[in-house]
């Protein structure tokens, strides 16, 4: 399996060197006291958003970014909460995601994730480089830290973004942790490769919206801080953005008219980008649509 990372690399024009994408340094955002979404300094890359959660017991990452910023994470993370990552949690086995899980056990942490997502790792001799660089403890549906005097509920959603995600709800805080079952504002990236379905990604982001209020604040995996309202908006989208592709395969209409007649026109303004343009999500919903 490739790494994320490396196909996001492939969106950006030929010839673009790693230093005029990739962050050297993170930046934060306090979601709620204590808990904080790490992302590239300066506009840059760093991978997915990453979770920091700190407290006078325990110094909890959800997801790590890419590989070669392991030693400025873990800079970030000592400047806020003081010391190192006790735990890591993975929302799913990308290298945007999990890429500094190696770096990072050396310096004391434990790797927590589902049981496919590490299944997935292992085979991936891109991904399992090494001692540390693969979750030592993974779980089959969910489970729950007790951390500073609240609770983070983990638990899996089946097929979706890719068949080993997680999400992290952060009950006492309101704060849930999405992965990549949200890319904000963004036509998400479904990894049907992986296991992910358009149907479970659906299903994802209902879940997530069904266990939410309008307070609850949302760290995604690409994006900003969001809100129940931005997620039904992308939710919306996805769902309407699946119908019209539909249509036209009910119609007889081969992949490349459909892509052609371009349904997807009036979202892309706004959900474009440069991995999954309009055209890339019209051909992985006309292939959801014919083989699911």
């Amino acid at each position: 399996m490739k790494k994320l990372g490396f196909l996001l690399l492939m969106s950006f024009a030929p010839f673009v060197s790693a230093q005029d994408w990739m962050a050297t340094s993170f930046e934060h955002t306090e979601v709620s006291p204590g808990i904080y979404m790490l992302s590239g300094a300066d506009g840059k890359m760093s991978g997915g958003n990453i979770t920091l959660v700190t407290g006078d017991e325990y110094v909890v990452l959800v997801d790590d970014g890419f590989t070669p910023l392991g030693p400025a994470l873990l800079q970030k993370i000592e400047e806020l909460a003081g010391r190192p990552a006790d735990f890591i949690i993975n929302t799913h086995a990308h290298g945007d995601h999990t890429g500094a899980n190696q770096y990072l056990d050396e310096h004391g942490a434990l790797i927590f994730a589902h049981d496919k997502l590490r299944s997935r790792m292992e085979s991936d001799p891109q991904q399992n480089t090494g001692p540390g660089a693969l979750p030592i403890i993974t779980f089959s549906d969910e489970m729950t830290f007790h951390l500073n005097g609240q609770e983070a509920y983990v638990f899996h959603v089946p097929s979706a973004h890719t068949d080993g995600d997680a999400a992290i709800q952060f009950r006492d805080a309101n704060v849930i942790t999405t992965g990549d079952l949200l890319f904000r504002g963004l036509f998400p990236f479904i990894d049907l490769d992986s296991g992910g379905s358009v149907g479970g990604y659906k299903t994802g982001m209902q879940r997530l919206i069904d266990m939410s209020n309008d307070a609850t604040r949302f760290i995604s995996g690409h994006g900003p801080v969001s809100t129940r309202g931005d997620l039904q908006q992308d939710l919306a989208m996805l769902i309407d953005a699946e119908a019209r592709v539909k249509a036209l395969i009910v119609k007889g209409l081969s992949e490349e008219d459909i892509v052609n007649a371009n349904p997807l026109a009036d979202y892309h303004d706004n959900y474009n980008w440069g991995f999954i343009t309009t055209e890339r999500m019209t051909r992985t919903l006309i292939r959801s649509l014919t083989t699911e």
